[in-house]
């Protein structure tokens, strides 16, 4: 529920909306365009910022001397399929065995995954954990019951489709070691797609993984460099496990805990940076997978967003700037998406069945050029570092992927009304890249043979 500020804020601005729509319509309706334009403007200027600020290389710390003892945290709910390929994968992280400890986090009615995690022989320092029944039943919550057992000084959190660089875990440690100031609270790895070979939806696949592209090797980068706070990604973030212990763990309740917890944590005093090894996953395919994910990540960001707008004490202006261009520009385009492209091609069509020029305000067509030159400069540039391609068609196919934001948006609104804590599973498959391995080394053998 908002809070009394929240609530005075609301009702103010619905009043002077309502007022303005009764005494001066026109008027009022300009202006609500103006404001929309110079939004849209503001966020094409922060993305060319934030493209600057991430051309910037930070030097490479000396290696940790001594390496700390390392947690590995892997929540899992419905995942018997995939599971022991996230075993076969976190054996292979290049980490001294007698500083790792981990736990694969099972729900206690989940039977089929707890029978695949019984047979597959998992590594010493990776043992089952099972999460007893009570609510919330989220990943967040599972996550704190493995806090709570975890030993080491160092915690990372890995999902069920994860395929993380060997080396990431070392990365991580060095950085750490290397800052000296102690607040250095969390890094975050970058998170890069692999498309499924035989995937039957290549335009969601495409545009999901250049949307990763941008937010992982532009944006959240850009905003480390500049001393900024920033939404977490679920999976992949490495913690001091103090400073993680300090702000009270995860937000059970809270569907994007992840976002929620980049904020707490600078609101603590903490600092977040990146890290550069990638962990690679498989996007969630087809829309019916697709939109769940996507209502609950929208549905987050709003809870994110209430509760760190309740107080504005400890967030200072660079964290409200960070909550405003991350969270609530998230929010205001995932609503006005579609939208504006059904405006603009409502207006084309009046205009070409009335035989009549179309017509438009000089700056509006500057903020919607400049808009999508800034969206698609992003992606461009992320899709690079990611070695991903990006093509002039898939950059004109990419507003029809924009709009369906509009739709999770909507999809989001009323699952925050009807079940604000139900946590939307993503559905997780066995990733084929594997398969192929398996297949080409059975072939080595054979022709050796």
């Amino acid at each position: 529920m908002p809070g009394i500020g929240q609530t005075i804020v609301i009702l103010t601005l619905a009043g002077a909306l309502a007022f303005g729509l009764q005494v001066a319509p026109s008027l009022t309706g300009l202006f609500l365009i103006a404001l929309a334009q110079f939004v849209f403007l503001g966020a094409a200027c922060w993305r060319v910022l934030l493209i600057m600020a991430s051309r910037r290389v930070d030097p490479d710390p000396a290696p940790a001397a001594n390496l700390p003892r390392y947690t590995i945290l892997a929540a899992l709910l419905d995942e018997a399929e995939v599971l022991p390929q996230l075993v076969e994968r976190l054996d292979k992280i290049d980490y001294p065995r007698r500083k790792l400890q981990g736990f694969l986090l099972l729900e206690a009615h989940d039977h089929a995954t707890q029978a695949a995690a019984a047979a597959c022989e998992l590594p010493a320092w990776l043992k089952v954990l099972i999460v007893p029944p009570g609510g919330p039943r989220t990943k967040p919550g599972a996550l704190n019951l493995g806090l709570a057992a975890a030993t080491g000084d160092l915690i990372t959190v890995y999902d069920a489709e994860d395929d993380p660089d060997p080396m990431q875990l070392r990365e991580a440690a060095t950085r750490f070691s290397g800052d000296r100031s102690g607040r250095l609270a969390t890094l975050q790895a970058p998170l890069r797609i692999r498309p499924h070979a035989e995937s039957t939806s290549p335009f969601l696949d495409r545009h999901f993984a250049v949307e990763y592209a941008a937010l992982f090797e532009v944006t959240l980068p850009a905003m480390a460099r500049l001393g900024l706070p920033f939404p977490l990604g679920g999976t992949s973030n490495h913690f001091r496990i103090r400073a993680l212990r300090a702000v009270g763990g995860w937000d059970a309740y809270n569907v994007t805990e992840d976002a929620d917890l980049g904020f707490r944590l600078w609101r603590s005093g903490y600092r977040l940076g990146t890290l550069r090894l990638p962990t690679w996953e498989t996007p969630p395919g087809e829309i019916y997978d697709w939109l769940p994910q996507r209502t609950r990540w929208l549905k987050g960001f709003m809870q994110t967003w209430g509760v760190h707008t309740r107080s504005l004490t400890d967030l200072g202006w660079r964290g409200l700037l960070s909550l405003v261009m991350t969270l609530g520009l998230s929010l205001a385009a995932a609503a006005a998406h579609a939208p504006s492209l059904a405006w603009v091609v409502a207006t084309v069509a009046l205009s070409v069945a009335a035989a009549l020029p179309a017509e438009a305000p000089g700056f509006a067509l500057t903020v919607l050029f400049v808009g999508m030159a800034a969206a698609w400069a992003n992606g461009k540039i992320g899709a690079v570092r990611a070695g991903l391609s990006y093509t002039v068609f898939d950059m004109l196919r990419s507003p029809a992927y924009w709009s369906l934001m509009s739709l999770a948006f909507g999809h989001a609104v009323w699952r925050l009304a009807k079940e604000p804590f139900a946590w939307d599973k993503t559905r997780h498959r066995r990733d084929p890249a594997m398969d192929i391995a398996a297949l080409a080394e059975v072939d080595a053998g054979r022709e050796a043979a």
